[in-house]
């Protein structure tokens, strides 16, 4: 690197933030793009290519321990189990060690409401209010206020991995990864050009992606696109009481499976669970204070049938994740909640603490900012554990059109098509918090940018099989214990 080029963190400082009203900020898109430009000055964008490991680095296996320690600790096991898949699956749970990686690089400061875990597992379909399959990001749980290169990057090096998993050579790797950072560039250049309104409506309707499908994939690669759509659609609170609840005493229960699926009666003993019905219907009425009106009034008309602990993704096993039954007209009339425990950010510790009251909350809102669409149920609260601790939970419906891409399944060019899908949803998610035409004007309308951002990937899914093999090291020597699950 040039000495010119070189810059430090803290540079981002003295960049002028766009997007926010008051105090002198720029107004005019001149005066925005040039907020843009000046960023470009301090960072330039061949300065994101580049990654080495800094000499202190902290030990990587040492920060997923620091995580486990506010698990659950007899699921943290499984947590290293599913994380020892594959180095893909590694990098599903190592969002906190990507975070502190690239707490020690240049920043642009060009603020937007970070996803904090944008890999590509994470954009997925779900039903929107008025019942179309939409696709979006679908995780929050990391969400955030930061710099957007952030969530790039870590897009970017999921689709790297991922080539890797699937066995694809470097040409291809190259050519997906160039994707992703081109379909961000090219969206934000479209989105910087709209009008606010525009821009926080825009959305891609899976109708509209099945469409640009056909043209794209062969056919073998678009049946199966549809069938994984037709499994999405029938992904709703019907489909789950069919699979997960069986009626005992002419009362529906939900069915235990350990670890995996533990009933809250299981958990704490009937007299302990007697003991805290009073309580459950006073969570309930603090989760609907955070709903709309109207859904308040939704969710008056169900009552509480049943619940349980729930394991669920990869980098989330060990936190606390609830299911509950509730039943409206009858058993044939369900509503499924998830309630997922809502931990500190994995970005709080390098861009500082949440300005919300809960972390539940954070996720809520980072959710509702970055999506144009959002599920009715999303809601949050702040209730006591088994173990008496007040942990922050986010609530959203448990099945609801939810779907995912099945990244195992696709060949080269299939994945160089999700990578754009990926790369422009990532853009639209952005350019609602953060300023559109400063972000377009540091990208510019050359490639540099897109080849930097394909550079680091490689670069960081070296790093990643190297913690990988530092994990499997650590399970192997006996440090720590995986289980499957």
């Amino acid at each position: 690197m040039n000495t010119s080029d070189t810059v430090t963190p803290t540079m981002e400082a003295s960049i002028p933030r766009a997007g926010h009203p008051g105090g002198g900020a720029p107004q005019t898109a001149a005066e925005r793009a040039a907020v843009g430009r000046a960023a470009r000055e301090l960072v330039p964008r061949g300065v994101h290519g580049e990654w080495q490991p800094a000499p202190d680095r902290k030990d990587p296996v040492g920060l997923l321990e620091e995580q486990g320690a506010s698990r659950v600790p007899e699921l943290v096991p499984i947590r290293y189990g599913r994380m020892l898949v594959s180095p893909f699956t590694f990098f599903r749970g190592a969002a906190y060690l990507m975070a502190a990686d690239l707490a020690g690089v240049p920043r642009t400061g060009l603020t937007v409401q970070l996803c904090g875990d944008a890999h590509l597992s994470n954009f997925g379909s779900f039903a929107a209010p008025d019942r179309r399959l939409v696709f979006s990001l679908n995780d929050f749980d990391e969400t955030l206020p930061g710099p957007f290169e952030w969530d790039v990057k870590r897009l970017v090096a999921s689709f790297a991995v991922a080539g890797r998993d699937r066995g694809f050579d470097e040409t291809q790797r190259e050519t997906t990864n160039l994707a992703v950072a081109a379909s961000y560039r090219e969206a934000m250049h479209e989105l910087a050009g709209m009008r606010k309104l525009d821009v926080w409506y825009a959305r891609l309707d899976v109708d509209e992606l099945e469409a640009v499908l056909k043209l794209q994939v062969k056919s073998g690669e678009l049946k199966r696109f549809r069938k994984n759509l037709a499994k999405a659609r029938a992904k709703d609170s019907i489909r789950a009481f069919s699979k997960l609840v069986e009626t005992v005493d002419g009362r529906p229960r939900l069915i235990s499976d350990p670890p995996m699926i533990v009933r809250l009666q299981e958990l704490l003993g009937d007299q302990g669970y007697h003991e805290i019905q009073d309580g459950l219907q006073d969570i309930l009425r603090s989760y609907r204070r955070t709903l709309s009106g109207d859904h308040r009034h939704l969710l008056e008309g169900f009552r509480y049938a049943d619940a349980a602990r729930k394991v669920v993704g990869v980098g989330s096993v060990g936190t606390r994740a609830w299911i509950m039954l509730l039943v409206g007209n009858d058993d044939n009339d369900p509503l499924f909640l998830q309630a997922k425990e809502a931990q500190t950010s994995v970005l709080e510790p390098f861009l500082g603490m949440s300005a919300h009251h809960t972390h539940g909350q954070r996720i809520v809102e980072g959710q509702r900012l970055m999506q144009s669409a959002s599920d009715i149920m999303l809601g949050w609260v702040r209730l006591p554990g088994i173990d008496g601790v007040e942990r922050d939970f986010y609530v959203r419906q448990l099945w609801d059109g939810k779907g995912s891409a099945v990244i195992e399944a696709m060949k080269p060019a299939t994945l160089t098509t999700y990578a754009r899908l990926c790369g422009w949803t990532l853009a639209r998610a952005h350019a609602r918090s953060g300023d559109p035409v400063a972000i377009a004007s540091y990208l510019g309308s050359s490639d540099r940018f897109d080849r930097a951002l394909a550079t680091f990937a490689e670069s960081y899914a070296n790093q990643n099989e190297r913690d990988y093999a530092a994990l499997r090291r650590a399970v192997d020597d006996g440090r720590l214990t995986a289980e499957t699950g």
